[in-house]
């Protein structure tokens, strides 16, 4: 059976991810002096973030290691 993603499309769906989970992380952090508590913590989304980061390395060195 054909996996129709390549190892360039998740890494490139992984490293979006981070980053709008990042920008969402900051977002939050500024507004939650002015609208009270939100529903996600902070330190959730930058963990997250943070863990999609290194998905995101990973594969990078695999694309290195195994070229096409």
């Amino acid at each position: 059976m054909y996996f129709p993603l390549s190892l360039w499309d998740i890494g490139l769906w992984i490293a979006m991810m981070a980053i709008i989970l990042l920008v969402t992380s900051e977002l939050i952090g500024s507004y939650s002096d002015h609208f009270g508590d939100f529903v996600i913590e902070k330190t959730r989304l930058r963990l997250a973030a943070i863990f999609l980061g290194v998905a995101f390395m990973i594969t990078v060195l695999l694309r290195i290691a195994i070229p096409s």
